[in-house]
């Protein structure tokens, strides 16, 4: 129970001790380190203490039962009732108190200067701030201002680049309707063309050669043509700058939307965490440049479309000349054609019969062969018997005598015999066949001279009608 009138700062609470000054009081190891936080002027309010000490002396000795003396530890000196002792010490002494005083004055005064000059440096940084963010706004607006200006010039370019080659585009598509007029008129002498060009036979491509030549090189022209033409070669750049113009407008309108919005405006919120986003895939040196890459590509296509209309002018004109110049030598090549290919088919007729009289021949030949070797097994059959039958002689009968001899001796020749029989006839064999492979070479050699003629003919009576001149430059 703690006495009244005492404090747990005052130097006298507590148990006595033996020397005249306390000792300082340890502080744990968590206490040193946790430093507290003191405004300025308050960190010397807790440190003063009260200047007056005292000292209690203790009994030195005891004695035991037995009566005989002797040195013992100091015993606990004996409690002071609170009345007695406030009326032998004070407290504290006058100069604690004016100490005390001073040190209160003095941290009122830091905190008061310090809490002033906290405000007016606050002041001044909302000022600053407040100033910075206008200005950032302001600034951001202009940017978003001459961005929107940049994006209404780049619209207007591709704009009127879209134009021009819509414009290049329609005229492109009358010139491919042309030439597919064209080709449709050129088609069935093409066909004609080609019926004669893929006939066999080097005779024929060597008379024919340069007529050949020039109806397929016409050929390949009108289809290089068609296909330039019906690709569309304007429809890539066509569709760069309309994707390149709807986002230009999509980007036109977002801008134009932030470019508008207020401190005061309506649908602004937070969005946490949206500056560390960069979803941005260019910068206005490449913006810039893929809207001016668009619009090269399209007048580069422009170019080649008009380049392309104009050598298909010159294209139909001269193909229409060249066709009727090859007319007339076709039909003069034809006709000779057909001459040559009955002369052929005639010739190949001869050989045909020849080779059926040499195959009857050959099979007449392999016939005698095959009953020339059967007639060789019945004495090969005898010779090799009466070798067995020799063998079984008995001691020294078994003799190697003359008939010994002539026995192995006719073997051997019999045998080579066979052997030479049926080498000639392998022979006969290959040479039959090869005699049936010529002749059915030589029947489809015919076949195809028969056919030739009657390709000619044809292509004969198709040529008595030709294009006029207008349908071949497809006007009509």
């Amino acid at each position: 129970m703690e006495f009244l009138g005492t404090t747990q700062t005052a130097s006298y609470c507590g148990p006595k001790k033996s020397y005249l000054f306390p000792e300082p009081v340890s502080t744990s190891t968590t206490q040193d380190s946790y430093q507290s936080y003191y405004l300025p002027g308050y960190r010397y309010l807790n440190t003063w203490r009260p200047s007056l000490f005292y000292r209690v002396s203790a009994v030195p000795t005891n004695s035991d039962e037995q009566g005989n003396m002797r040195n013992c530890a100091p015993l606990r000196p004996p409690t002071i009732l609170p009345s007695v002792r406030s009326a032998l010490y004070a407290r504290y002494s006058p100069r604690d108190w004016y100490r005390a005083n001073t040190v209160q004055y003095k941290g009122s005064e830091s905190c008061r200067h310090w809490a002033g000059r906290l405000n007016e440096d606050s002041l001044r940084l909302m000022q600053d701030k407040d100033q910075l963010t206008h200005q950032t706004q302001d600034n951001t607006g202009r940017s978003l201002g001459q961005r929107l200006s940049d994006i209404d010039f780049w619209r207007s370019e591709l704009t009127y680049e879209l134009e021009r080659l819509l414009t290049e585009t329609r005229a492109l598509e009358t010139s491919k309707r042309r030439l597919e007029c064209a080709a449709d008129e050129a088609q069935r002498p093409l066909k004609v063309a080609n019926g004669w060009i893929q006939a066999d036979g080097k005779e024929l491509q060597r008379n024919l050669k340069e007529m050949g030549d020039r109806a397929t090189k016409w050929q390949m022209k009108f289809n290089v043509d068609k296909k330039i033409a019906l690709c569309s070669i304007n429809r890539d750049a066509q569709h760069a700058l309309e994707r390149d113009l709807s986002d230009k407008n999509s980007a036109h309108f977002i801008d134009e939307k932030c470019y508008n919005l207020r401190n005061t405006s309506d649908g602004i919120s937070y969005y946490h965490g949206v500056e560390k986003i960069d979803g941005t895939v260019s910068v206005p040196e490449t913006w810039a440049k893929f809207s001016d890459d668009n619009i090269r590509h399209s007048q580069n296509a422009r170019a080649n479309s008009m380049k392309l209309r104009e050598e298909t002018e010159n294209t139909l004109e001269n193909v229409s000349e060249e066709m009727w110049k090859q007319f007339t030598d076709t039909n003069l090549a034809f006709t000779n054609r057909i001459a040559e290919t009955a002369d052929t088919k005639n010739k190949l007729q001869t050989h045909l019969a020849k080779t059926l009289q040499e195959i009857f021949q050959t099979e007449n030949t392999i016939m005698l062969l095959e009953r020339a070797i059967m007639a060789k097994e019945c004495p090969l059959k005898v010779a090799q018997t009466r070798l067995e039958g020799r063998t079984r002689r008995p001691n020294v009968e078994l003799c190697r005598d003359i008939p010994q001899f002539k026995l192995v001796n006719e073997v051997f020749t019999i045998d080579d015999t066979l052997q030479t029989l049926k080498l000639r006839l392998r022979e006969a064999q290959d040479t039959l066949q090869l005699l049936v492979l010529n002749k059915a070479r030589l029947e489809h050699d015919l076949s195809v001279k028969a056919n030739s003629l009657f390709i000619d003919k044809k292509c004969m009576d198709m040529r008595k009608t030709f294009p006029s001149t207008p349908r071949l430059v497809g006007y009509t």
